[in-house]
């Protein structure tokens, strides 16, 4: 007798027990099939009151810039699978597309590019996203010069009343701005200054993922703090103490 499987019981299967919780967001954050490692990292990254704060919903169309290895996406994939929608803007990322195929949990995740240089702008069908999150990642737009362009295709994405969500390393007020970011650290007001020019307004700041122990002057930048450990075991103690890195966390609305 063969044994047929929804997509549904193949998700619930995929998040265990835990999607049984009153909380779907929760319930992502506790699932079984995120990797061992980045679940290591919630006390630092804070994603139940990060996402909570972005105000994302489990009906959302979200789009995801830059996800990189797929840290967030663990998160949000599941949460909007049922009545969601995901885009990830992660274009021909060989270990990113790996990640997906590997979990019926992925099944729903729409893979989209964005290239300045290419006229590859369209994040998401225009008008149609609740919300745009980045999580680390203005520093290198800035590096590559994209920073204006990915703020107005995240504005052309999104719904009126739609949420721009930043969260990027922090460089204090009183440090100069290195116009390509090299230390990995950006101002706050760097930040507000590529969404308002892209028709953002701010709506709200964060600080549930300020680390006051960071002094954003490390030999080898942001990258200096763990995860990365740039300097490997040259000083690692002291780098651990302090933790991961300082970091803004702001809310954009689209008019």
């Amino acid at each position: 007798m063969k044994t047929w499987f929804t997509a549904a019981a193949l998700i619930a299967a995929a998040l265990g027990t835990q999607a049984q919780t009153a909380d779907p967001l929760k319930a992502a954050i506790a699932a079984d099939h995120r990797t061992v490692g980045n679940v290591a990292r919630d006390a630092a990254r804070h994603p139940y009151e990060t996402l909570s704060f972005f105000g994302i919903k489990p009906t959302d169309t979200v789009v995801e810039l830059a996800p990189g290895g797929g840290w967030y996406t663990e998160i949000l994939a599941p949460y909007l699978r049922e009545q969601g929608q995901l885009y990830a803007v992660a274009g021909a990322s060989a270990r990113f597309k790996a990640k997906m195929d590997a979990s019926a949990v992925y099944g729903k995740v729409k893979i989209t590019t964005f290239d300045a240089a290419k006229g590859q702008v369209e994040i998401a069908p225009a008008g149609t996203a609740d919300a745009v999150l980045t999580f680390r990642n203005v520093h290198n737009w800035m590096s590559n010069g994209s920073a204006q362009a990915v703020f107005d295709a995240a504005f052309k994405a999104l719904k009126p009343g739609g949420t721009l969500g930043v969260e990027e390393h922090r460089l204090p007020a009183a440090r100069t701005q290195d116009a390509k970011a090299s230390t990995g650290y950006v101002h706050e007001a760097t930040v507000i200054k590529f969404a308002e020019a892209a028709g953002f307004k701010l709506a709200g700041r964060s600080e549930v993922n300020a680390n006051p122990k960071d002094t954003a002057d490390h030999p080898e930048g942001v990258w200096t703090l763990p995860p990365t450990y740039a300097l490997k075991d040259k000083d690692r103690a002291k780098y651990q103490a302090i933790g991961e890195s300082d970091r803004m966390t702001l809310k954009f609305v689209k008019p």
